[in-house]
């Protein structure tokens, strides 16, 4: 199918969105090293410091370092840019965003005691993560499977029949989408011949693809996602003689999620497309393109807890720990097939040319965000010099999902046990005071991939299923990505006069990622065959820079 046509027909659907999977949890649970230009050019190793608007997001303990009042703004231009590789194929996409990453008031007020001589508060808000990322291209000109086979597969296994799956239009009152309990992308691809029956009347079907017939094909996709996690949160800490210092931190998040997924397959010949009744098929060429919209919205609530123990002037040592977020989240969308099937054995000049759209979805449901442990420590050396090291901890496989009622999504908190795995993060900063008023920076930081081995790399004759629809089989879009590793370089300067500061920072951030176009998985039917869908190798790499101007009184 020609892709300008098929644009053109998605271009015109409305932006909505399906239900939670799994796999949404992950994505919408990352954060990102963000902050004030002198946080994050130290890769954001400030547990044990403190002193920092950016502080009250990591350990609220931080707060209490402070002495004074201070208002911060900090400002950030992402430049940001995409290489997907598959197959012997490459592909980039760039763009570059302009965002404010963090403003913030922290107040001291001075007890004038000998135990606890201050006590501080502040108010911030942080943008913690941005999903912004936009990554596709050519995944292979030898595919030899298909997504409708696997669509094909399972509809078959569930014995659904085609009576269940038929649009009649405006010819009768059955809508298929509301009017059954089957898999909607059943239904989608039923009435976009990707799926037909083996016979007229049959309930059992067969996908595109004949693996003793079907010329190889080409596969191409691409994904855009926008959006972020904002928080805004209040925070009270003090200390205990200037040496225990302790805060708490409330945290409201506000999220917003949105991505388009496009997935094409194309085979010149052999195919098994509809025949010229359209109840069974025959073999022919076909093109298909398929576009999901997903958009996830909502609010959340954080409490955290910290310390900072200081017991000489040289020895910082802090631990702090973040509750899950409890979020209330809003999932819409809505999929479109665009098609184009011929074949030697139609009627002359007859062809199946057309699209087929889904319904659109709306489910409002709960989730639980991972839990963060923070361990830090810091070495003050010559009144000159900083030197901190910090440890995360964040526990992905405790994502859990609930509905709207507060029920559990049994399914989907088994599928993220699965999945998912705990990650730790490693983040190193560094300071030096080359003269009072100027101070140069640099920091490293690395976080492990929050997604099982045998997943990732798998290994054997046995497929991991990775499910992509959500418990009311409403969700269409098969395509899901695995992020590895993340790693970032950091460097800065700052700038002091008087009560005015400047800090400048540089951030490179390298994330590496394996998209899947659908999951690997073991045919129910005969004979069998393990199926590995296409797949691309995707690298990501964000550069910054951060300005932060603070005023201290």
């Amino acid at each position: 199918m020609n892709k300008t046509i098929l644009a053109t027909v998605l271009a015109a659907l409305p932006l909505c969105a399906f239900g939670q999977t799994a796999m949404d949890g992950m994505t919408i649970s990352q954060s990102d090293l963000r902050g004030t230009a002198r946080f994050m050019s130290m890769a954001g190793a400030f547990t044990a410091l403190g002193g920092d608007i950016s502080s009250f997001n990591q350990n609220p303990a931080g707060l209490g370092i402070y002495r004074s009042s201070e208002v911060g703004l900090t400002l950030g231009l992402d430049m940001l840019s995409a290489k997907s590789e598959a197959d012997g194929f490459g592909a980039k996409q760039s763009s570059t965003r302009f965002a404010c990453n963090n403003f913030g008031y922290a107040g001291a007020i001075a007890l004038n005691s000998d135990v606890m001589p201050y006590f501080n508060w502040g108010v911030s808000y942080s943008r913690t993560a941005s999903f912004n990322r936009t990554y596709g291209g050519k995944l292979t000109n030898n595919l030899q499977t298909s997504y409708t086979n696997l669509v094909a597969d399972y509809t078959t296994a569930d014995g659904w029949e085609n009576t269940a799956l038929a649009d009649p239009g405006n010819s009768g009152n059955y809508n298929p989408f509301f009017d059954s309990s089957a898999p909607w992308s059943s239904i989608l691809f039923y009435n976009a011949y990707g799926i037909n029956p083996t016979a007229p009347g049959a309930n059992s079907y067969t996908g595109l693809y004949d693996y003793d017939g079907t010329a190889p094909g080409s596969a191409d996709y691409m994904i855009r996602e926008t959006g972020h996690v904002d928080e805004y949160s209040i925070n009270f800490a003090g200390n205990v003689q200037n040496t225990v210092y302790w805060g708490v931190g409330f945290g409201i998040t506000d999220l917003n999620y949105k991505q388009t997924a496009d997935y094409y397959e194309s085979f010149s010949s052999g195919a098994l497309v509809p025949d010229a009744t359209a109840d069974s098929y025959t073999t022919g060429s076909a093109s298909w393109g398929m576009s999901n919209w997903k958009h996830i919205y909502g609010t959340g609530f954080n409490v955290k807890f910290g310390l900072i123990f200081k017991p000489i002037n040289e020895l910082r040592i802090g631990l702090a720990v973040q509750t899950p977020t409890w979020y209330s989240l809003t999932t819409e969308s809505q999929a479109v097939v665009g098609y184009n099937y011929q074949s030697p054995t139609y009627p002359q000049g007859q062809y199946f040319n057309g699209s087929y759209t889904s319904e659109a979805d709306y489910v409002t449901w709960k989730m639980n965000a991972p839990w963060r442990l923070n361990a830090g420590i810091a070495g003050v050396i010559g009144g000159r010099a900083i030197i901190s090291l910090d440890y995360e901890f964040k526990g992905m496989d405790k994502v859990s999902f609930k509905n709207n009622s507060g029920f559990a999504y049994n399914d989907l908190n088994d599928d993220v046990k699965t999945y998912f795995k705990a990650t730790n993060t490693i983040r190193v900063g560094a300071e030096y005071r080359v003269t009072p008023a100027f101070s140069v920076r640099a920091g490293y930081s690395y976080e492990t991939t929050p997604i099982q081995k045998s997943l990732l790399d798998p290994e054997g004759s046995q497929a991991t299923y990775v499910y992509t629809s959500n418990p009311d089989d409403t969700a269409t879009q098969p395509s899901f990505t695995l992020d590895r590793s993340t790693q970032y370089i950091t460097c800065g300067l700052g700038y002091r006069y008087k009560a005015f500061s400047a800090d400048l920072a540089y951030v490179h951030r390298t994330r590496k990622s394996d998209y899947h176009a659908f999951t690997d998985y073991n045919e129910n039917a005969e004979p069998h065959y393990l199926v590995i869908a296409p797949q691309a190798k995707v690298t990501d790499n964000n550069n910054s820079l951060v300005l932060t101007l603070a005023y201290r009184f």
